[in-house]
C-alpha cells in the first residue's frame, strides 16, 4: 500500500498544511432561502479536494486538484498534483469502476469506493458526489435532500455528514424555468465515522467558480 500511496504522499510533503484547505470564496451576505439550482445529469466541474483519512491507526492527509465530468451513465474523475501532474484517473459506469495511477496498469472493480480505498488509501465516494457536488443527497430518512444556504447540512443514507459551507450564485439560462441567479455549492465538507465496513475519512471540497449557465 505504501507504494500506491507514494504519489499522494509526495503531494502532501510539498504543501505547508495538507490537513487544511481554505476556501477563497465568501459571499458576505445573509443566507438565502433559495433552493440549489436544478440538478443536471451532464456536468463538468473542477476544484480542489483535501482528504484526511486513517492509515495504520494514524491520521494521514492529501490535497489534490480534480476535474469531474459526468453524464447520465458515466463519471470520469482526474486527480492532479498542485503542479498539474496527473496522479490518477477514475472511470465509473453502471458495470464497473476503473482506476489508473500514473505508470501503473489499470485496476477495475464493481465498487469505486472499495477500489479507491485499495489504490489511493482513501475512499472517494463517486456515486454520492454525483449528487453532492450539485447540492443534492439522499438523506438518512431515504428522502431526496436539496440544499440551500439556509438549509445547508444533512446526514446521508450511507452515513456521510455533509455541510455546504459556502455558495456561489449562477444565473440560469432563459430556457430553464428558473429565471434569475440561483445558488450552487462552492465549498462542501463531508465526513464519515469508522465502521466495520469502512475507515473514518473526511473531505473538504472547494469548487472553482462556475461558468455562466448560459454558456453550458
Amino acid at each position: 500500500m505504501s507504494k500506491k500511496l507514494l504519489p499522494l504522499t509526495l503531494v502532501c510533503l510539498s504543501l505547508s498544511a495538507c490537513s487544511t484547505l481554505t476556501s477563497p470564496f465568501s459571499s458576505g451576505t445573509a443566507p438565502s432561502d433559495k433552493t440549489v439550482a436544478p440538478y443536471r445529469d451532464q456536468v463538468e466541474l473542477t476544484g480542489r479536494l483535501n482528504v484526511v483519512y486513517q492509515k495504520d491507526d494514524k491520521p494521514e492527509s492529501a490535497t489534490v486538484n480534480f476535474n469531474w465530468q459526468q453524464t447520465a451513465q458515466r463519471t470520469d474523475v482526474t486527480l492532479y498534483s498542485p503542479v498539474g501532474s496527473t496522479l490518477a484517473t477514475i472511470a465509473v459506469t453502471p458495470q464497473q469502476a476503473v482506476l489508473t495511477q500514473s505508470g501503473k496498469a489499470p485496476r477495475s472493480a464493481p465498487d469505486v469506493d472499495t477500489l479507491s480505498a485499495q489504490m489511493l488509501g482513501w475512499s472517494l465516494p463517486v456515486s454520492g458526489l454525483r449528487d453532492w457536488l450539485q447540492g443534492y443527497a439522499v438523506g438518512a430518512d431515504g428522502k431526496r435532500f436539496a440544499a440551500s444556504p439556509a438549509n445547508d447540512s444533512v446526514t446521508t443514507k450511507d452515513g456521510w455528514r455533509l455541510r455546504y459551507v459556502s455558495w456561489q450564485e449562477v444565473r440560469q439560462n432563459a430556457a430553464d424555468n428558473t429565471p434569475g441567479a440561483l445558488p450552487q455549492p462552492r465549498r462542501i465538507d463531508a465526513e464519515r465515522n469508522a465502521s466495520a465496513q469502512a475507515d473514518a475519512v473526511s473531505l473538504r471540497i472547494v469548487l472553482d467558480p462556475a461558468p455562466s449557465a448560459q454558456a453550458q
